[in-house]
């Protein structure tokens, strides 16, 4: 399993439903363990992005797919991005 992170920010759309329907931001929660990933991390951030979660999945096809089921929706748009732990980019440099 692949750690990703996943920065959103949400449409004209999707702050209408986040203003009337608060919790509909832990329904997608459900909805992206349904593709078969795990949100480890959720947080609402101030700046350029409305979200940053950290999400454990199989593979990037698996993020993609949620990258696109859930933009297609015309409420969030997503820039994703695989994590690598920095113990694992040390061993790599060292070899």
């Amino acid at each position: 399993m692949g750690i990703y992170v996943l920065l959103s920010t949400l449409t004209p759309e999707g702050r209408k439903t986040v203003k009337q329907r608060p919790e509909r931001i832990l329904e997608v929660n459900k909805e992206i363990e349904s593709f078969g990933a795990k949100v480890l991390e959720q947080y609402a951030v101030l700046g350029p992005y409305d979200f940053v979660n950290v999400v454990e999945a199989p593979d990037n096809e698996t993020i993609a797919r949620i990258s696109v089921e859930l933009g297609s929706r015309g409420t969030v748009q997503i820039m994703s991005m695989p994590a690598i732990p920095v113990e694992q980019l040390i061993k790599r440099v060292k070899g």
